[in-house]
């Protein structure tokens, strides 16, 4: 259940994100409102997987897919740059989540 609980916070912090992209340095109403209320639901969730998780793994899911999902997001949605390098880095990033949870999430 951890896990679910953990995804839908990483949903919910990228909805977020990509809102704020969208909220034009929060002088828009509704990509604001969406930013804030991503992230409280984000946080929420987070809090309630650490309930029966190690922060560093929970941690360490978070970071990683969020910051992996958000470039992607970014390079395939929103027209920034792509290149062999930042798809390396985008690697990179997934590799240490793993590397960090080899000896087990909870």
């Amino acid at each position: 259940m951890a896990h679910l609980t953990l995804a839908a916070a990483i949903l919910s912090e990228i909805l977020a994100t990509t809102s704020m992209k969208y909220s034009d340095g929060f002088s828009r109403l509704w990509p604001s409102l969406g930013t804030a209320v991503g992230y409280l639901i984000a946080f929420a969730l987070l809090a309630q997987t650490l309930k029966s998780m190690s922060m560093g793994a929970a941690y360490a899911i978070w970071a990683g897919v969020g910051t992996a999902v958000i470039a992607a997001i970014g390079m395939v949605f929103l027209g920034e740059s792509t290149s062999a390098l930042k798809i390396f880095g985008i690697f990179l990033v997934i590799a240490g989540v793993v590397v960090l949870n080899l000896d087990g999430a909870h």
